[in-house]
């Protein structure tokens, strides 16, 4: 291998294909990594340390694991001097490279000098503790795969049907009559696509199945008809969802619209306070945020009094409408009403005693936590932020749009803060997690580009190669 030592130690392309090595390099253990190079290749600590232009004391204590490494700027220069392939580059987190390798006898580019990042990283206890500790190893042992096509989901194919401008299935088109199990099953699957975050794969069905359920609400009568209008209630809430991740307002107003008018249809008052959930956020979005506030709170307490005594689903609409108000009181930096909400979801969730997904709401003691970590971002309250995030186990939070959520309204914070570092490494946590809650969404890409105009050199490299990949446009 090239220069400044690398030509004494050669490392045979398979060895970052072995298990052992894939395994060190998705925990960013440096340590391990440094043993398995000796085994591999019989170098010495030395030739190491020559390599990556540390000194072998220096070596010797990350392998005994006396010290760690965390610093971005050095893990990018150890893979530098070892020549990582792009595939080892990626689960360490770093950028993939993917550039020829030199001509023999020119001069190597000197990796990025880590004087001043040692002497910080040994003066400094919060730095030496780095990044462990947001949730726990779950984060260092993260996976950071390539990311995927960072297309946008277009939401084009959902606007004929919400605004009537397509022919809506007729009665003949359907089963006759409509099968309801069939339905019922079809927007099931909607919400669970939409939790799992496969935006691209829901939007392929979503229309024709909101024209369907139209249909059917047409074709049948009595109790058939009224659970019906409580599957479109869902369906079309599914899709205000999705739209507002997409940044398409208008039609999301719709589409809340039509969920609210087939929530009432359906005569079910916990359908109207599931319903109330999606115009709340719609409102939100759309900047009337006293309106959201007190949407929020007025049918929190509409459903409160409906629904006596409540039931597991109830109460679980119920904390997460509370939930969305106090985000709604957060944004609008009312935070005398953000808190009061958050505390009246917080005893609703020790009612409800665990976490679910009752009504594929998510709802429970741990996600009014993760809600926390949302609205002290929200408030300006970073280092509070970061602090509740530490303190939940993702490994808990069993639907992937709510993981996600996490993970990006965290490195919003580490942003906040001025912690470019650690809200890169988040960020690629959030795609590793769920691809399409990153790739696909406008407001993620607009976190990427603040990520990287604010960024210092070091982590702007990495965050520009990521953007890349995902499509960021500049």
């Amino acid at each position: 291998m090239p220069a400044r030592g690398t030509e004494l130690i050669e490392i045979p392309d398979r060895f970052w294909t072995l298990p052992q090595t894939i395994e060190a390099l998705r925990a960013r253990d440096i340590g391990e990594l440094f043993l398995l190079v000796q085994q591999h290749t019989k170098a010495s600590q030395t030739q190491i340390a020559t390599a990556c232009g540390l000194t072998q004391p220096k070596i010797s204590a990350i392998v005994r694991g006396t010290q760690q490494v965390r610093h971005l700027a050095r893990f990018e220069t150890i893979a530098e001097a070892l020549e990582m392939p792009d595939s080892a580059r990626t689960l360490l987190g770093l950028a993939p490279r993917a550039r020829p390798h030199p001509a023999a006898g020119a001069q190597r580019p000197r990796p990025l000098s880590l004087d001043r990042g040692d002497g910080q990283e040994e003066q400094d206890p919060v730095r030496r503790r780095e990044f462990v500790g947001l949730a726990g190893a779950t984060m260092l042992s993260a996976v950071f795969s390539p990311a995927a096509d960072g297309k946008l989901v277009d939401s084009e194919p959902l606007a004929p049907v919400l605004t009537g401008h397509i022919a809506t299935a007729t009665a003949d088109q359907l089963d006759n009559p409509p099968d309801l199990t069939a339905l019922t099953a079809a927007v099931n699957r909607a919400r669970r696509e939409y939790q799992a975050c496969r935006y691209s794969e829901l939007i392929n069905y979503l229309p024709t199945l909101l024209a369907q359920l139209h249909a059917a609400s047409v074709a049948l009568v009595g109790d058939d008809r009224l659970r019906v209008h409580a599957l479109s209630a869902d369906a079309h809430h599914v899709a205000a969802g999705l739209l507002l991740k997409l940044d398409d307002q208008g039609l999301a107003y719709l589409a809340a619209d039509r969920s609210m008018h087939a929530a009432r249809a359906s005569e079910d008052p916990i359908m109207v306070g599931a319903s109330a959930r999606i115009i709340t956020h719609t409102l939100m979005r759309g900047g009337h945020l006293a309106a959201a506030t007190a949407t929020a709170s007025s049918y929190a307490a509409q459903l409160d009094h409906d629904v006596s005594p409540h039931t597991p689903e109830s109460l679980s609409v119920y904390g997460s409408l509370l939930l969305r108000g106090a985000i709604a009181a957060a944004a609008h930096d009312n935070r005398d009403a953000a808190h009061e909400l958050l505390a009246e979801a917080d005893d609703a969730g020790r009612r409800l005693g665990a976490d679910g997904n009752l009504l594929f709401t998510a709802f429970g003691p741990a996600n009014a936590k993760q809600h926390r970590v949302n609205i002290a971002v929200t408030l300006g309250d970073a280092g509070t932020a970061v602090q509740v995030a530490r303190r939940i186990d993702l490994s808990t939070i069993k639907v992937t749009e709510r993981k996600a959520s996490l993970l990006i309204d965290t490195a919003r914070a580490f942003l906040q803060w001025g912690k470019h570092e650690k809200a890169y490494i988040v960020l690629r946590a959030a795609e590793q997690t769920a691809s399409e809650e990153v790739t696909g969404r406008p407001a993620v890409h607009r976190l990427v580009r603040e990520l990287i105009t604010s960024a210092p050199p070091t982590v702007r490299r990495d965050a520009e190669q990521f953007a890349s990949q995902i499509s960021v446009s500049r």
